[in-house]
């Protein structure tokens, strides 16, 4: 049996969640979820990260104290995850003390290894980054919230690392996906790579987890976060746990944080002699017309208004259908309601009303005999049966959207079989061409439906059930005939546009 371990990013406890968590947690459970209908051990990670300076500002703001805040804003996101039917294996929260004290575990190591030094530095503070910048990152003005700052702190030796990263990079073409990130972060790397402050004065900033060999100073919050990759599967505490699921096979992340993932994680694991992740995957923004979701443009879209007005599975389906792995996608209303009325109302929809409303008219809702296939029906079930390895190998590289597209494409197959052998015809005439007939498309909307499960696991769990079919494979032959389909509305009734 083989392993697989995907971790999202742990999120920032500053605000509610959005789209944007939304998006990456569903992919995360639908890779997990292939992953597992395909027999694989699965490891699904997720959290939150709850220290830092923007952490206790956005408390102060709210007037509670930052685990009164954290604890506040957890639920949200765990009852989010709920409604999102997310099936994740752990949840962590970086004030637990079980992260904790692996951080600090971790920190020893590091000093002990020889990579972490005191320094007083003087330069530019980017509160938002809640990290230093340099001159040059400084004038491109891209930065908020930046003040000048002179003090001691704790620098972890990652410059040391440099050379190797890139040998490591250029080794492995899949360790940083898409190609163009590796590329952007091999540009990076050509740069002279400074050392990375990991450590705040509780003077200024009290709220992380305390330095083990320095009671006055907390952890940088990137080298606390960061942690929970290993943290969790039992780096430091359970070493059977840990060489089961290390290392990752996935991290993934939106660009955004690139550069935290690709070069202060790995050259921390370098430091502590652990193997680098399979893969970095670094998916694009959702965008409302060509700006990013930014809570203080106010352009944040809510994923629990969609789905009280939706349902769960639309917005699992559009998301996964829209974006490609790596680029940004728009989002619009308009653009939700043409992808839901199309793919889901008018061909995956139809092709299930079409096919059970015949049964249920000619032959008293029993699955019919498929008798001899001809050239047409056996061609169909040759595309039905090389269709679950066609979206394995999708899968495995990371291409969900075009998965999903793979799929339809085969209902659409579907769709047009009925409608040119017309079975509604066929039964005035030949009823045993017409069983034929309504047999190949169930069973190829079957097929479909199984391959469609990860994305929309209540939908399709509904249709294998009118199906008769919960708990069957995705293989050629297992819809039984004389089986008894259940009387059932549209599932995904068609969205009228003046309503919505």
């Amino acid at each position: 049996m083989s392993k697989f371990f995907v971790s999202t990013p742990i999120f920032y406890v500053n605000d509610a969640p959005h789209i944007g968590h939304a998006y990456t947690t569903i992919l995360a459970d639908v890779l997990s979820r292939y992953h597992r209908a395909n027999g694989d051990e699965v490891f699904f990670l997720t959290g939150l990260d709850e220290h830092g300076q923007k952490v206790k500002q956005a408390a102060e703001k709210r007037g509670l104290s930052p685990q009164a805040h954290a604890d506040d804003l957890a639920p949200r996101f765990l009852n989010l995850w709920k409604t999102l039917d997310i099936q994740y294996d752990d949840f962590i929260r970086t004030t637990e003390p079980r992260h904790k004290k692996i951080v600090q575990f971790v920190l020893q190591q590091v000093k002990e290894n020889g990579d972490i030094y005191t320094d007083e530095y003087e330069g530019w503070y980017s509160v938002a980054e809640e990290r230093f910048i340099t001159d040059t990152e400084y004038g491109s003005g891209q930065f908020r919230d930046v003040k000048k700052l002179k003090e001691k702190n704790y620098f972890f030796k990652m410059s040391k690392y440099q050379q190797k990263l890139i040998d490591y990079i250029q080794a492995h073409p899949d360790f940083i996906r898409p190609e163009h990130r590796k590329n952007e972060m091999l540009g990076f790397l050509r740069q002279p790579l400074g050392d990375l402050c990991i450590s705040r004065p509780k003077a200024r900033m009290d709220w992380g987890i305390e330095i083990p060999f320095d009671h006055d100073y907390v952890t940088y919050v990137w080298f606390d976060a960061l942690v929970n990759y290993i943290s969790v599967p039992g780096y430091g505490s359970d070493d059977k746990k840990f060489k089961k699921w290390w290392p990752a096979d996935v991290h993934l992340i939106g660009k955004d944080i690139l550069t935290t993932h690709c070069v202060y994680w790995t050259t921390m694991l370098f430091s502590l002699g652990l193997e680098l992740p399979k893969t970095i995957f670094a998916h694009g923004w959702w965008l409302i017309g060509e700006t990013k979701m930014s809570k203080s443009l106010g352009n944040v879209v809510n994923p629990l208004d969609l789905i009280a007005d939706y349902g769960v599975d639309a917005v699992r389906f559009y998301l996964m259908r829209e974006m490609v792995l790596g680029l940004d996608a728009n989002f619009t209303l308009e653009s939700f309601i043409k992808c839901y009325n199309s793919d889901l109302a008018n061909d995956f929809g139809n092709l299930l009303n079409r096919v059970s409303g015949l049964i249920q008219k000619n032959h008293n809702g029993q699955i019919p005999e498929p008798g001899t296939l001809t050239t047409v029906e056996e061609d169909i079930k040759q595309q039905a049966n090389a269709l679950p390895g066609r979206v394995k190998d999708l899968i495995n590289d990371y291409k969900v959207q075009e998965a999903v597209t793979s799929v339809l494409a085969f209902v659409d197959v579907l769709n047009k079989y009925m409608e040119a052998q017309a079975p509604w015809k066929l039964a005035k005439t030949d009823m045993k061409a017409a069983n034929r007939v309504l047999y190949t498309a169930a069973e190829g909307l079957r097929i479909a439906t199984i391959l469609l499960a990860p994305v929309m696991p209540e939908k399709t769990a509904e249709v294998l059930d009118i199906l008769g079919a919960a708990n069957t494979k995705p293989v050629w032959g297992q819809l039984i005939p004389g089986a008894v389909l259940r009387a059932h509305p549209a599932l995904f009734p068609r969205i009228e546009v003046e309503k919505a």
